[in-house]
């Protein structure tokens, strides 16, 4: 049961999916620090000096308070988490694409000089039979 353990915890997935969580936990540190040390406090003198950490309501009856403020900051922190990971994930589906249209998008071939000649004779024949057209059509037309 232990060398199935081993064996499960080694396996590539695992292994990728630690090491998101670790530098999931360590990007969440550095968005939390964002909203609460930037963002928050210039938001607060927006709408006048408000911290939403301190917001509280205290019913009338009873001794319990219903700390809201805290709620509105963690949404808040929520919000530009899921921000943050959106932009960096779209970020990183741009350069994946950009890539793979790199790759899979091949140059067009070089033409040789007899191609060159060929596509020069063709062009100069419809020109011509184009010209014939047009005088017919005034002669028919005179």
């Amino acid at each position: 049961m232990l060398q199935e353990f081993k064996k499960f915890a080694m396996k590539g997935n695992v292994l990728d999916l630690a090491i998101g969580v670790i530098i999931g936990t360590a990007f969440g540190k550095i968005v939390t620090s964002l909203v609460n040390d930037l963002i928050m406090p210039i938001l607060g003198i927006f709408i006048g000096g408000v911290d939403f950490t301190n917001l509280s309501y205290s019913p009338p009856f009873g001794e319990s308070v219903i700390l809201y403020g805290q709620f509105i900051q963690t949404v808040f922190d929520f919000l530009i988490v899921a921000f943050s990971i959106f932009l960096f994930v779209q970020f990183m589906n741009k350069r994946i694409r950009k890539k793979e249209e790199e790759e899979t998008t091949p140059e067009p071939p070089e033409k040789d000089a007899k191609e060159e000649l060929l596509i020069e004779i063709r062009d100069l024949l419809q020109k011509q039979q184009q010209n014939s057209l047009d005088i017919t059509k005034r002669n028919h037309e005179s």
